[in-house]
């Protein structure tokens, strides 16, 4: 039975109670990053509120097949139609490929969104892997009458489209305030209006990411791609689609509009959106100088931040907030959160310690249902973890004697620390895994032990037995004159 879980649904602007189009397999969309420099507190934070997202589903019972695509073309200066495409831009002052560009820093991101112990997604296609879909996609737009050829760059025919749609479902805007500001622009004389947006650009000599299309040499507009790749891999409809709440206008907004225009009705239910990063309560940006990358967070290099940043402690540093709130960003809010997590770190190493003293006090089932009704009340991580703190002070009272705990409600208690902290919030404590590691790695040495010595005895039936049950666990054993090796399969 799936927990009953509600999500804000940014279209409807109200909580709703997901309800997957074919349980217990769940569709998720999310818009990942453009690939053209450092990933930064912001890709840190959409990447984590899907992560949690992901997990969680998998953690009361869904299949999700997850797809986060990677833009390596058409996404230009402006964010619009206009302006040089930023990989081919970022390639031309670095006079290297554009696709040396996008290698480089995909394998950044992947590095660094790893160290937030992010859960790869199922599918991550790439923009540029999927130009023919893109132009059968584009023909589609021209057969349902909203697409128009200009000058070989192919644009969408909004007023077309108003005719028969209802325009601004996602964003909340208007069309008739687009059409009061309507004017003429440098460089857009070739659209029929200036909010039309681009589905084909024609490439220009120096454009070097360039193909061929029925409307000559060019490239796909930013917006396409996920649509393309959203229907390609997850259907004509289906359960959720993510990314910033920067990316509702205009990405999100001509992403509904293209779909719907092909099929008639939107591709999407439950359309979520993370809000953003603030630094020191100021919207973070390049130009006011507290534009920070994961790179320099985890290193301390930026002008801003007092010393370097565990990933651990900005992972729940993030998760500490409900994931549509302004998260502003400050040494003294990541400080804060490093002891906070420590105490829950320092709980988990008391927790297997604990024996059961007293009777059954229901304690931890109630705390437990606290911490699934957080969840299931739009992934509110903040209260959960104000819930694990409960379990924290239950936990330390435990300890010091002060409270008595039955053997039922202990397995709870443990439950809660395994499901909500490890699995679905992610966290990991590096000490209690170093000490695992140390705890294995005794218990082979024990176990060889008794081997040799069986082997000695010409006991061979015990010597064969330790060696087939380790290799049953996944534990390979090689003799040798020094001793023995040992590894993981």
């Amino acid at each position: 039975m799936f927990q009953p879980l509600k999500l804000y649904n940014t279209i409807n602007r109200e909580l709703e109670e997901f309800q997957p189009i074919h349980a217990p397999f769940v569709g998720m969309y999310v818009c990942g990053p453009t690939v053209y420099g450092d990933p930064h507190l912001g890709h840190a934070r959409a990447a984590i509120t899907y992560d949690l997202l992901f997990r969680y589903l998998i953690h009361i019972g869904y299949k999700v097949r997850y797809v986060r695509n990677i833009t390596d073309v058409g996404h230009l200066e402006n964010d619009a139609d206009e302006g040089e495409d930023k990989i081919i831009k970022k390639a031309r002052l670095e006079k290297i490929e554009p696709m040396e560009v996008v290698q480089y820093y995909l394998t950044r991101y992947h590095d660094f969104i790893g160290m937030l112990n992010v859960k790869p997604p199922s599918i991550e296609p790439q923009a540029s892997g999927h130009i023919i879909e893109q132009i059968q996609f584009i023909e589609k737009i021209f057969e349902a009458g909203f697409a128009y050829e200009s000058n070989g760059s192919v644009y969408f025919d909004l007023l077309a489209y108003s005719k028969k749609y209802s325009y601004g479902e996602i964003s909340g805007r208007k069309l008739d305030d687009l059409l009061s500001n309507t004017r003429e622009l440098d460089g857009q004389d070739e659209k029929r209006n200036s909010f039309d947006f681009a589905l084909w650009k024609k490439a220009g000599p120096e454009h070097i990411m360039r193909w061929p299309s029925p409307w000559g040499v060019g490239f796909p507009g930013w917006h396409l791609e996920c649509s393309t790749m959203g229907i390609k891999y997850l259907g004509e409809v289906f359960d959720i689609h993510g990314g910033g709440m920067d990316l509702i206008f205009p990405h999100h907004e001509c992403e509904l509009i293209q779909s719907k225009a092909i099929l008639g009705h939107s591709s999407v239910n439950y359309w979520v959106h993370n809000n953003m990063f603030t630094i020191d309560g100021q919207k973070m940006s390049k130009s006011l100088g507290n534009f920070i990358t994961l790179d320099e967070l985890f290193t301390g290099s930026h002008k801003l931040l007092e010393r370097a940043y565990n990933p651990v402690s900005i992972r729940f540093f993030i998760l500490q907030a409900h994931y549509r709130s302004t998260l502003d960003f400050s040494n003294e809010a990541i400080q804060a959160s490093e002891v906070g997590l420590q105490k829950i770190f320092a709980a988990m190493k008391v927790l297997p310690g604990l024996i059961p003293t007293g009777p059954d006090q229901e304690f931890a089932k109630e705390l437990q249902q606290r911490c699934y009704d957080a969840m299931n009340e739009d992934l509110n991580s903040a209260v959960l973890i104000a819930h694990i703190f409960d379990a924290v002070r239950f936990v330390n009272s435990i300890k010091d004697g002060s409270r008595t705990i039955s053997s039922d409600d202990l397995n709870i208690l443990k439950d809660i620390f395994k499901s909500f902290v490890t699995d679905v919030l992610g966290l990991k404590d590096e000490a209690i895994t170093s000490s695992n590691t140390r705890l294995i790695e005794g218990l082979i040495n024990i176990l060889q032990a008794q081997r040799q010595d069986a082997r000695l005895k010409k006991d061979f039936q015990t010597s064969d037995k330790i060696r087939d049950e380790l290799s049953n666990l996944g534990v390979w054993i090689k003799d040798s004159k020094e001793g023995f090796e040992w590894g993981v399969k």
